[in-house]
């Protein structure tokens, strides 16, 4: 909070509470960071005192004067020099140069701020020096940092407590004058705004209230003067904060006669010449000054001055949304863009107020047009691209995430959601819609921009992402805010629903920007998933907003020759939506009807079963086990599904193992499988006899191969042995009726094995029989192991003697003889 004792010069404190905006330029605005020495300082002063003495321009008079201009920041101008400071201007022996009058007044204003109590003889002279000059001089040379200084000089001194009334006077009507008159040259030169802001500052703190309303006339009017200065985000937190300042030492000096003309001339009424992003920050800025005031002192005018500035922000947002008839999402007029940005900024800045409807709709539109403009943004690259084909600007993009608007995004997000908790329920329901339906625009702007640019303009797409993970962010916080507002008894169970399901669509829409883990955002899914769950209707809306098979496999907007290049699997915005639906069906899998997980969700969950990312294939394979794992009931049309899926399961699950399948899924596939499909199913006996000529396939091509490590059955090709190892544990898992089919191909497999992988499936089939407890089974697997070992054996021996009598033969027909092999 602002406090005058604390600020010595108050342009620079402007420019340090703008989000670390800064305003170059070759003027003499801002301190230098440079500096002379003492011996050069005492050095300048005797050069302008020789100068001055001897009634002749010196040209080193210049280069002194820049030297103490470079030195400000640790320069003390006393008394003395300020009076020959003064003598050099009001010296008629020579022709000063234009340039030099800036730096004088600037150490003027040094003299001014830094004397602890400068003469008032001295003050008095300096008033009469400064009319002169600038009834004689500043015609002749006028420029940017001339008016600055002068307006900071003029209003500095008016703000002096030990000078005389007729000086202040004559000091702000001077001030006001040159407002008025050379307006036009602060569009000349922005780097000087905050010193005229500044010296507006210390006018309006003044001890005497002569110009008081006059010189609030022109901070309020002369950005909307057809040469005047630009309307810019900085300037207007700058005239935030410097009301902050002024108000803050009203309040704490109560000076009630300022108060109440600010109350009633300022904030009460709407003067045409009032431009609305001024008027904004202005009242923003008493609402600041007023709340450290009534924390600290609890004074009533102080309320009443808050009430005012509340009304006066209420004011402007209603003229806004009647200017645009409401539709404000829509709105392109620059001024209006301006003004959304500047309220959203001064809410921010200024806390919390009462709702009123025009302030939250336009805190709505500024978050999703001005903070998080995707939607404008991408409709520019796309135009840019299909016109010109070029490479599209990235600068504006990144001066938006460089901007204070975009850093305060999240703040403006917090006084959003205040507004929306008090909202009435026309209002809740108007700025839900506003989200919800940017959630879809920017899924469906995103996924055109991202295939375009990918591998083409990384950057540009990295900074739109930036965006759009913030965009997330503010979802993500509003849409808690909404579960807290409508799931409760306040509201029925057919809202309840119809709220959580519309969270559930928009945060797949936003799924793809999640890149943390945030508390928000799982409290959100917590809630509205356990609200969805409750109700079949409200399921079946959830899964049928999901893409449809066609959507998720061509892409219509796109010309023909880019439409034929389309690949499902490298759509990265589209394979998050689908992950984050597979992720969620299963936890509400219960309450869908059969015929809808067929119709809206088989098609995707067996395309995704094939993307080669492996997150996303085994989510796929997830949602297969939690369809096949529901249900209880062995007779409804649920069943006949399952043992339908299970056909095509097989095929799309065992044609894309190795390369793009995962194990660990389809193991899970299948185990969900012969669990849950009835007795005797033949759909069981079809997964059994699939997995053994897959089986059976591997082996032969590792046959074929004839490699070192397949007769180590150690270092065997991974994907046989997993499948040997999944069909081993399925003989405790298969129903009694299957049993005998799989013990019998798993015979078969395990005899068609080098020696080494006999042993060590052998063996871990043994522990496997040996630790179960299934006393229906057990005897069976006992006998049928024994009698696998024995054929195992035979195997072998039956290859061992084939062997020997080959070498037999060899020996005979090259005339040899070998001895006989022992066995």
């Amino acid at each position: 909070m602002a406090r005058q004792t604390n600020t010595l010069f108050l342009e620079q404190w402007l420019r340090t509470n703008i989000g670390g905006i800064s305003y170059s330029g070759s003027g003499h605005s801002s301190l230098s960071t440079s500096s002379s020495s003492a011996r050069a300082i005492i050095q300048a002063w005797s050069e302008i005192r020789d100068s001055l003495q001897n009634q002749t321009f010196n040209p080193l008079i210049l280069q002194s004067l820049k030297t103490l201009l470079n030195s400000q920041a640790s320069l003390h101008v006393a008394d003395p020099q300020a009076k020959l400071l003064l003598s050099v201007l009001s010296s008629r022996s020579y022709d000063l140069p234009s340039e030099s009058y800036p730096i004088l007044l600037r150490l003027l204003y040094i003299w001014v701020r830094k004397s602890f109590r400068p003469s008032t003889v001295l003050i008095d002279s300096a008033v009469d020096v400064l009319s002169h000059v600038f009834a004689t001089e500043f015609g002749l040379k006028k420029s940017p940092s001339f008016l600055a200084e002068g307006i900071l000089i003029l209003g500095a001194i008016s703000f002096v407590p030990s000078v005389s009334e007729s000086s202040k006077i004559a000091c702000s009507e001077l001030l006001c004058r040159l407002l008025e008159e050379d307006y036009e040259l602060v569009r000349l030169g922005e780097e000087i705004i905050p010193d005229v802001l500044a010296g507006i500052g210390y006018a309006l703190s003044s001890s005497v209230d002569v110009h008081f309303v006059r010189v609030w006339d022109s901070l309020l009017g002369i950005w909307g003067k057809e040469d005047g200065p630009r309307s810019t985000v900085p300037t207007a937190l700058m005239i935030l904060h410097l009301v902050e300042w002024v108000v803050s030492g009203c309040i704490k000096s109560r000076s009630l006669k300022k108060i109440e003309a600010f109350s009633q001339q300022i904030l009460g009424t709407s003067k045409a010449s009032y431009v609305p992003f001024a008027l904004v920050m202005v009242a923003a800025g008493v609402l600041r000054a007023s709340r450290q005031a009534a924390n600290g002192q609890g004074l009533e005018f102080v309320s009443r001055l808050r009430i005012s500035a509340e009304n006066q922000i209420a004011f402007v947002a209603q003229q806004l949304v009647s200017e645009t008839k409401g539709f404000i999402n829509s709105d392109n007029d620059p001024a209006n863009s301006l003004l959304r940005q500047c309220l959203s900024l001064a809410l921010a800045r200024s806390g919390a107020v009462s709702f009123t409807a025009p302030v939250l709709l336009c805190l709505a539109s500024a978050l999703l047009r001005e903070i998080f403009p995707l939607s404008h943004l991408y409709m520019q690259i796309l135009q840019f691209i299909h016109s010109s084909g070029s490479e599209f600007d990235t600068n504006e993009i990144k001066r938006h995430l460089d901007s204070t608007l975009f850093k305060e995004a999240g703040v403006i997000t917090g006084v959003f959601c205040n507004q929306y908790v008090s909202a009435d329920e026309e209002s809740k329901s108007l700025v839900e819609s506003l989200i919800w339906d940017y959630c879809r625009d920017v899924y469906s702007g995103h996924r055109q921009v991202a295939l375009l640019l990918r591998e083409r303009n990384n950057e540009l797409l990295v900074d739109l992402e930036k965006i759009a993970e913030s965009a997330f962010l503010m979802v993500a916080v509003f849409a808690l805010a909404v579960t807290k507002q409508r799931l409760n008894s306040n509201f029925s169970q057919e809202i309840q629903r119809e709220k959580s399901v519309q969270i559930l669509v928009s945060f797949s829409c936003l799924e793809y920007f999640r890149r943390m883990r945030l508390p928000e955002y799982m409290d959100t899914i917590r809630r509205v998933v356990a609200c969805v769950q409750e109700s079949e209707s409200a399921c079946i809306s959830f899964v049928e907003s999901m893409p449809t098979y066609v959507d998720l496999t061509t892409w219509q907007d796109f010309s023909s020759k880019q439409k034929m290049g389309y690949e499902w699997s490298k759509d990265e915005v589209q394979t998050a939506r689908v992950l984050f639906y597979v992720r969620v069906i299963p936890t509400c899998i219960e309450r869908l009807p059969a015929h809808v997980f067929r119709r809206v969700v088989t098609p995707a969950m067996f395309l995704y079963m094939g993307h080669p990312n492996g997150k996303v294939a085994r989510a796929s394979h997830s949602m297969f086990v939690a369809f096949m794992s529901s249900g209880k009931d062995f007779k409804d049309e649920r069943v006949s599904l399952k043992e339908q899926l299970v056909f095509y399961y097989m095929k799309r699950s065992l044609e894309g193992y190795p390369d793009i399948t995962p194990f660990e899924g389809m193991a899970s596939g299948v185990a969900a499988l012969v669990r849950h499909l009835p007795a005797g199913s033949p759909a069981t006996f079809y997964c059994i006899h699939s997995l053994v000529n897959k089986a059976n396939n591997l082996l032969s091509d590792a046959n074929a191969l004839k490699a070192d490590d397949w007769k180590n059955w150690q270092g065997g090709p991974e994907p046989c042995k997993k499948i040997l190892e999944l069909l081993s544990r399925l003989i405790s898992l298969v129903d009694i009726q299957v049993l005998p089919t799989l013990m019998k191909s798993l015979a078969q497999l395990i005899i068609q094995l080098p020696k080494t992988g006999q042993t060590m499936v052998l063996n871990e089939l043994y522990a496997q029989v040996a630790e179960s407890d299934d006393v229906t089974r057990k005897p069976t697997l006992v006998s049928w192991l024994q009698s696998l070992s024995y054929l195992s054996s035979q195997a072998k021996m039956e290859v061992f003697t084939s062997k020997e009598r080959e070498g037999k033969e060899n020996s005979a027909s090259s005339g040899t003889v070998e001895p006989q092999a022992r066995l």
